[in-house]
């Protein structure tokens, strides 16, 4: 018998005003694991990770974390479950300092100084760059290294799930790797990830299950290394294969 998933999505509908964005999502997120949410740009993706944090509601369908609604949460209660939201736009403080922003991470934390000093060295284990400019303003940091900033912050204080949209977008190479090895890293410390991306390769390296979204729905759910293995349907679900990205 499987366990329990730590996120399950049943039938989720969501409106945006007059905008009918998704219809009827079912989405297993299964712990430990990184599960990979892949689409063509305006299927959705972004939209589930919103509803999901409450930033967006639910008109219909039922979310559940660890078997309990996150329907009548609001966002700041959802997050107090232990989830964590990096959006694509990465929500950093612009004007404040990387110590600054990772302050603000860190809620129990009143300064500093409080911020649990294994947790970050942990961090600048995985970021050396945020050490390197721990007192330089956020804005004037490269894009990688605000990713790396962005991904911080969301684990500044232990989390059972992630959400990250797109992190790759934009990077060099170089830095993509990173952020992979540091995915990794995560996983192997029992934090769960949702990872929308549109890079098929970082995809491919990291997730142990994959949903692919197309008009507002879920429309293949399965392990990722069978998508990965099968040109057709790469093809048919996504209008390219990895191998062509090889």
């Amino acid at each position: 018998m499987n366990p329990a998933p730590l996120l399950q999505l049943r039938g989720v509908h969501t409106h945006i005003g007059a905008y009918h964005i998704l219809h009827g999502v079912d989405l297993v997120v299964p712990e430990g694991e990184v599960t990979t949410l892949l689409g063509r740009n305006g299927a959705g993706k972004t939209t589930t990770l919103r509803t999901i944090m409450g930033l967006w509601r639910a008109s219909q369908g039922d979310l559940q974390f660890r078997g309990q609604s996150l329907q009548p949460l609001t966002t700041p209660d959802i997050a107090a479950l232990g989830i964590a939201y990096v959006p694509e736009n990465m929500g950093i403080f612009s004007d404040l300092t990387v110590k600054e922003n990772m302050l603000l991470a860190a809620r129990a934390a009143r300064h500093a100084d409080a911020i649990d000093r294994d947790r970050l060295q942990w961090i600048f284990g995985l970021f050396p760059a945020l050490q390197k400019f721990w007192l330089y303003p956020a804005g004037k940091l490269s894009g990688g290294q605000k990713q790396m900033l962005a991904v911080a912050r969301a684990i500044c204080e232990p989390r059972d799930l992630i959400l990250i949209d797109e992190p790759s977008k934009g990077l060099a190479p170089s830095i993509i790797q990173n952020l992979i090895t540091a995915f990794r890293e995560l996983k192997r410390q029992q934090t769960t990830i949702l990872l929308v991306e549109q890079n098929f390769m970082m995809a491919k390296a990291l997730g142990d299950t994959v949903a692919v979204m197309d008009d507002g729905r879920v429309v293949h759910s399965g392990a990722m290394a069978e998508l990965a293995a099968d040109d057709h349907l790469q093809q048919r679900l996504l209008g390219l294969s990895l191998g062509a990205h090889q």
